[in-house]
C-alpha cells in the first residue's frame, strides 16, 4: 500500500515535467512552420536594411571626415586674418605698399601655412582691390565675376564667418583646370568692426581623395551642387539629381545595366559639397510581403505565448516566486524559518519540503553549537576565577603571617583591614560586571598589601579620566595586569618601579592603560599573548604557563566586547610595558552573570 501511494505521488510530481514537455513540443512545431515562411520575408527585409545602414555609415563617415578637415582649415584662416602682417597690409596707405611690403606680407602668411599641407594659396584683398597671393602657382582671376555684387553677397552677409565655395565662387580658378575648395571670409577691423578686406583660402581636393581612400575609394563621389566633381567615381554623377539636395541622407533604387543599385547621397552641412555612394543590392532580389501574412504570424505567436505564459505562470513562476520571496524574507530578517506556503505537490513542492527540512536541521545545529559554546565559556571563566582567587589569597595570608611575626599587631590589623576591603570589592555580591571605580579600589587594596610585603620598591599612580568611574567593565581585569607587572616586570629588575593606571574616554570608547617600568616584553611574548589559543586545552595553558592569568584576562575582555581588536600591548625591553584595553561604553557582557 505504501509503495502504491509513493508511485501515485511520483506520478503527480511528474505532471509538471510532462506538461512542460508537451507544451514545448507543440510550440516548437508551430513556430518552426511559421518561421519557415517568415524567414523568407525577414531575409529580404534584412538585406535592404543592411545595405541601407551600410550606405548611411559610409555617407556619415565621409561627411564627418570632410567637415573635420574643413573645420581645421577654417581655424587656420582665422589665424591668417588676425596676423599682424596681414592686418598691417590691409591698413597701409597706397604709398606705403611696395614690393618689399608685399613680400613681407606673403612671408607672414607662409609662416602660418607651414603647420599644414594642401593649402594651394591664400588671397587677401584690400578694400581698394589690391591683393596679395601666398602662392606662385598660376591662377586665373575673373574680373567680371569679381565685379558682380552677387560674388561677395553671401560672404558679406556672414559678417566674418567663413563660407565654403568651389573655385572662390567662380572668381578664382587654377590655370590647369583642377577645381579647388575655397574658404572665404570678411576681415573686420578689431576696433571699429568695419570691413578692411576679404580673405580666400584655396584648398586642394587631395584631402577628399585621402578620405575616400580610407573608406575604400570605390563607388563613392564628392562633387559640388552644380556638378563639379572633386573626387571619386564620376560615373555616379549620372544617377544624382540636378538640384534639390538636403542635409538628410536620401536613398534611391536605380538599375545600372542588369544590376540593381542603391544610390545614397546628401549635402555636407553648411557647404555646397555633395557626397554620394552606390551599394549593390544583388541580382534576383524580389521582395514579397503582405499585411495579411504578418498579421496571421503575429496572431499565431500571440496565442502560443499566451498559452505558454498562463501554464508556466500557474505551475512554475508563481510557486517559485513564493519560494523566493520567503527565502528573501529569511535573509533580510536574519532568521531561518520554515516556508509556510500553499504549493502544489510537484517538484517545486519537493523543493519547499527539502528547504524546510534543511532549515530545521540548521536551526538544531545552531542551537546545539550555541549551547556548547556557552558551556565552554562558563567553564573557562570558572577555572580562571578559581585559579586567580586562591593564588592571591595564599600570598596575602603569607604576607600577614610574616608581618605578625616581624612587625607587630598594628601592621597586622592594617593588613587584615586592607585584605577585607579587597575581598569585599572582589566578591562584589557575585557581580561579573562592576563600575571602573570599584575595580580601581580593588587594585589599590591589592597594591597596599603588596607594599606591606615588598616595601617601597613599588609606587602606583592613577590618572582617572573624568566620566570614566561609572563605566561598567568585567570584574577583576586590572588586578591580574598589576600582579603581572609586579612579579614579571618590576621585581625582576631589582630596582624601584612605578605602576601607572590611566583611563580616558575617546569617541565613545573607554581606554584603560596599565604601564609599569619593569623588564619589558619581547615581540614573541606579545605575539603569544595576543594570539588565539582556542585550540589548546586549559590544562596546557594553566600552571605551566606564567602568562595564563594575563592571557585569560585578555580573553575575558574580548568576550565582553564581542570582538578581538580590543587589546594593545607595547613594550621595550629593560624600559617599560604598557597594556591598553579598549572597551565600548555601550557594550553588554557576552556571558551571563
Amino acid at each position: 500500500m505504501a509503495k502504491e501511494n509513493e508511485r501515485n505521488e511520483n506520478k503527480k510530481r511528474h505532471s509538471l515535467v510532462t506538461g512542460l514537455r508537451v507544451i514545448t513540443l507543440f510550440m516548437v512545431l508551430i513556430m518552426a512552420v511559421s518561421f519557415f515562411f517568415a524567414v523568407l520575408y525577414l531575409v529580404r527585409q534584412e538585406r535592404i536594411k543592411n545595405i541601407t545602414n551600410e550606405a548611411e555609415r559610409t555617407i556619415t563617415t565621409l561627411e564627418d571626415g570632410v567637415l573635420a578637415e574643413l573645420t581645421r582649415y577654417r581655424e587656420l584662416s582665422r589665424l591668417i586674418m588676425t596676423d599682424k602682417g596681414v592686418v598691417k597690409y590691409l591698413h597701409a596707405g597706397i604709398g606705403q605698399i611696395d614690393g618689399g611690403f608685399i613680400k613681407n606680407t606673403r612671408y607672414s602668411i607662409l609662416d602660418i601655412l607651414n603647420v599644414t599641407t594642401l593649402v594651394d594659396s591664400v588671397f587677401v584683398f584690400r578694400n581698394d582691390g589690391r591683393y596679395v597671393n601666398s602662392s606662385h602657382d598660376n591662377y586665373i582671376l575673373d574680373d567680371t565675376r569679381m565685379s558682380e555684387d552677387a560674388w561677395l553677397e553671401e560672404i558679406l552677409n556672414r559678417r566674418g564667418a567663413s563660407v565654403i565655395s568651389i573655385n572662390c565662387n567662380g572668381a578664382i580658378t587654377r590655370s590647369n583646370g583642377i577645381p579647388i575648395v575655397s574658404i572665404g571670409r570678411v576681415i573686420n577691423d578689431v576696433t571699429s568692426q568695419e570691413k578692411i578686406g576679404i580673405l580666400f583660402m584655396s584648398i586642394s581636393p587631395v584631402f577628399i581623395d585621402r578620405k575616400l581612400e580610407v573608406l575604400g575609394g570605390t563607388n563613392m563621389v564628392v562633387m559640388s551642387e552644380d556638378g563639379i566633381v572633386l573626387s571619386g567615381d564620376e560615373n555616379l554623377k549620372k544617377f544624382l539629381p540636378a538640384s534639390g539636395y538636403s542635409d538628410d541622407i536620401t536613398h534611391e533604387m536605380v538599375r545600372d545595366g542588369v544590376s540593381k543599385v542603391m544610390i545614397s547621397y546628401s549635402r555636407v552641412p553648411d557647404t555646397p559639397l555633395i557626397v554620394a555612394c552606390a551599394t549593390p543590392v544583388g541580382n534576383g532580389f524580389v521582395m514579397f510581403e503582405t499585411v495579411r501574412v504578418i498579421m496571421i504570424l503575429l496572431l499565431i505567436f500571440a496565442i502560443m505565448i499566451i498559452v505558454a505564459s498562463v501554464f508556466i505562470a500557474k505551475n512554475v513562476t508563481s510557486p517559485i516566486s513564493v519560494l523566493t520571496r520567503e527565502m528573501e524574507h529569511n535573509k533580510e530578517t536574519g532568521r531561518l524559518d520554515a516556508i509556510d506556503a500553499d504549493i502544489a505537490n510537484n517538484e517545486i513542492g519537493m523543493l519547499k519540503d527539502s528547504y524546510n527540512g534543511m532549515v530545521e536541521r540548521v536551526n538544531d545545529l545552531f542551537a546545539q553549537n550555541l549551547e556548547n559554546e556557552k558551556s565552554l565559556r562558563r567553564a573557562e571563566l570558572r577555572v580562571l576565577h578559581e585559579q586567580i582567587k586562591p593564588h592571591f589569597l595564599y600570598n596575602s595570608l603569607e604576607t600577614i603571617g610574616y608581618l605578625a611575626m616581624e612587625s607587630g599587631a598594628d601592621n597586622v590589623h592594617t593588613a587584615l583591614e586592607t585584605l577585607g576591603s579587597f575581598y569585599r570589592n572582589f566578591l562584589s555580591k557575585g557581580d561579573r560586571v562592576i563600575p571602573l571605580e570599584r575595580e580601581i579600589n580593588i587594585v589599590k587594596d591589592y597594591l597596599s598589601l603588596q607594599k606591606l610585603r615588598y616595601g617601597d620598591i613599588i609606587e602606583d599612580e592613577y590618572l582617572i579620566g573624568e566620566g570614566t568611574g561609572q563605566c561598567m567593565i568585567p570584574k577583576l581585569i586590572l588586578q591580574p595586569l598589576v600582579e603581572n607587572s609586579i612579579y614579571h616586570g618590576i621585581r625582576l629588575t631589582g630596582e624601584k618601579g612605578t605602576i601607572l593606571i590611566k583611563t580616558e574616554l575617546t569617541d565613545g570608547d573607554l581606554h584603560i592603560f596599565v604601564r609599569d617600568t619593569g623588564v619589558g616584553m619581547s615581540e614573541e611574548q606579545i605575539e603569544y599573548l595576543l594570539s588565539d589559543h582556542e585550540g589548546e586545552s586549559l590544562e596546557n595553558l594553566g600552571e605551566t604557563s606564567e602568562s595564563f592569568g594575563l592571557w585569560g584576562t585578555i580573553e575575558r575582555v574580548r568576550l565582553f566586547c564581542g570582538k578581538k581588536d580590543v587589546v594593545r600591548i607595547s613594550s621595550e625591553l629593560g624600559e617599560y610595558t604598557e597594556i591598553e584595553f579598549i572597551i565600548p561604553t555601550e557594550s553588554k557582557s557576552r556571558y551571563s552573570r
